[in-house]
């Protein structure tokens, strides 16, 4: 338990303001997917909503990241850059993952929209992740292991014959976008993981591939690719942990 800080009923609530502004902002996002549509669209909507809200994109500067969203196109599985000249096209899915900052607290969401119709893999691809995010949801009880969260993820993911991608996980949250405890989407080896108590808040996010698992990092140092380059998803919200049950912080209502 050691740098993992409990939540009290303020702190929730300025978290739960912080999650249902990333919601809107990703609401507004998946109205505007259509084919044709450049993907610098998406981050002058977030940065446009932010100033509305009057709230800090947490991703804009956050380790030298340029961008206020991550926006990865169907073989990007995350830390994609918005561009002005990559013009969605039929059949595409595009992952947007979009935090901010409201009154020192973050919120942090991701999704997975399709461009037009799809194919029926690529449907499934996006129905099973997101499967697999509410099933992780669903074991983050008081008293639970970590790891059961994982392990639920990492079954619904691998039964349906998907890869689970280890290489980037799921993270506590908070003051800081990036707090203890790690959570990945696969259970490790050898570790013990932790109990789960009530005021912990949680980013899920389970990251799954068509394909391999097996990440490349492009030249630009963020865009995270499939390195056979098939298709990946991602999904994730922020939750917390409470006496009665996991609580999603990151809805618009």
């Amino acid at each position: 338990m050691r740098g993992i800080f409990l939540k009290n009923e303020k702190e929730l609530g300025l978290m739960r303001e912080a999650g249902r502004i990333v919601s809107r902002i990703l609401d507004a996002i998946g109205e505007q997917v259509r084919p044709g549509v450049p993907t610098m669209l998406f981050e002058e909507t977030a940065v446009r909503m932010c100033a509305e809200y009057k709230v800090k994109p947490a991703f804009m500067g956050y380790l030298g990241f340029p961008y206020a969203i991550c926006c990865s196109v169907n073989e990007v599985i995350v830390h994609g850059f918005p561009s002005k000249d990559r013009i969605l096209q039929e059949g595409d899915i595009v992952s947007v993952d979009m935090g901010v900052i409201y009154q020192g607290f973050h919120g942090d969401s991701a999704r997975t929209f399709a461009v037009g119709k799809v194919s029926e893999e690529t449907a499934r691809l996006m129905r099973v992740t997101e499967d697999s995010l509410y099933k992780g949801i669903a074991q983050a009880l008081n008293g639970n292991n970590l790891y059961d969260v994982s392990g639920a993820v990492q079954q619904c993911v691998e039964d349906a014959g998907f890869g689970i991608v280890r290489r980037f996980v799921g993270h506590g949250i908070g003051v800081r976008l990036h707090e203890k405890p790690e959570i990945p989407n696969f259970v490790p080896k050898g570790l013990s993981g932790i109990t789960l108590k009530p005021g912990m808040c949680l980013a899920i996010e389970p990251m799954v591939t068509v394909g391999d698992y097996d990440v490349e990092i492009l030249e630009d140092r963020w865009t995270a690719v499939t390195k056979d380059r098939k298709y990946a998803a991602h999904y994730e919200h922020t939750i917390a942990v409470t006496a009665n049950g996991p609580v999603i912080l990151t809805r618009s209502e």
